[in-house]
């Protein structure tokens, strides 16, 4: 069995090297990481190994043999701070509008005063409510049983960062639409009810693609695979999109918009086909150089456009 050594430089300063660590045949890029992460005494989650300074960090089952040239190489650590799981960020970004949400509309003379309590209420912000509670009710159902994360952690800032957004914006939409001076959709009844039939299409819809996802990766393993549609015909999304989750997390928001006739829903639908869309591009580069046989005809998020 060959045996090689690894030498680990940080990142920031790659004039002195910070440990040696004796490797053989099929060691991993794991072993270097304990290594670092005993030598620093910090967690093993805080600590990524690059082959280069400015380099992506190289994955826990990586061969070092790879890194190697005759019988020496070198790698570069860098420590990403404290760290959380995303498990738990997950949970604490989504459970905030679960519970802020209904304040505005079970409260409203704590937010807007004593004669809000005695405001009629339009059909459309009960239904709001109803469908807020289903959307963020869902997410936490599927983080605690359906999701399977293929990193462990994230920096500890993202909770404070994602936690900001999906609160703030939930109060800023809730505020408006529980207002006392709230106008229900201008086209009536059709236009609430066309909205509410959207969003619940879209919700299952969402639902059956992370269940899809879900039952494409082994339980404790980062396998990846192409994903094609089940049964379901709603999975049909993936014959036209990489993303179809987030395409129909943009229908569901783009239909409760509909159903409330609101600014501030319209602008935080905006944000999310943003960052959706970023995230939606990543993930489709990411599929096309990984497996050969992608479909090409898919898009990112938008079928036919994006």
């Amino acid at each position: 069995m060959t045996a090689f050594q690894i030498e680990v430089k940080c990142a920031r300063n790659q004039d002195s090297v910070l440990l040696t660590v004796d490797g053989k045949g099929d060691d991993t890029v794991l072993v270097v990481k304990k290594a670092v992460a005993k030598f620093k005494k910090i967690s093993i989650d805080s600590v990524a190994i690059r082959p280069e300074p400015k380099g992506k960090n190289l994955k826990d089952e990586d061969k070092l043999s790879t890194l190697i040239k005759g019988s020496k190489g070198t790698v570069y650590f860098k420590n990403l701070g404290p760290q959380i799981p995303w498990k738990t960020v997950f949970l604490t970004e989504y459970a905030g509008p679960f519970f802020i949400y209904p304040i505005f509309f079970l409260r409203p003379w704590f937010i807007y005063g004593s004669d809000a309590a005695s405001a009629p209420l339009a059909c459309s912000v009960k239904l709001a409510l109803i469908c807020s509670t289903i959307h963020y009710g869902k997410r936490l159902f599927e983080t605690q049983f359906i999701h399977r994360f293929s990193n462990g952690t994230m920096p500890q800032f993202n909770l404070v960062k994602n936690c900001s957004y999906y609160w703030g914006f939930c109060a800023f939409m809730s505020y408006f639409i529980n207002h006392p001076s709230y106008t229900a959709p201008s086209c009536g009844s059709f236009q609430m009810y066309l909205g509410l039939g959207g969003f619940l299409v879209a919700e299952f819809g969402n639902f059956a693609i992370h269940v899809l996802l879900r039952n494409l990766r082994p339980e404790g393993s980062k396998v990846r695979k192409i994903p094609v549609p089940d049964a379901n015909p709603l999975t049909q999304m993936f014959n036209f999109v990489s993303c179809p989750n987030y395409t129909y997390e943009v229908m569901a928001w783009v239909s409760f918009s509909i159903m409330t006739q609101s600014l501030p829903s319209v602008l935080f639908t905006l944000a999310g086909l943003i960052q959706m869309t970023i995230w939606a591009q990543q993930k489709h580069r990411a599929y096309k150089k990984e497996f050969k046989e992608y479909p090409k005809n898919r898009k990112a998020i938008l079928p036919f456009l994006i």
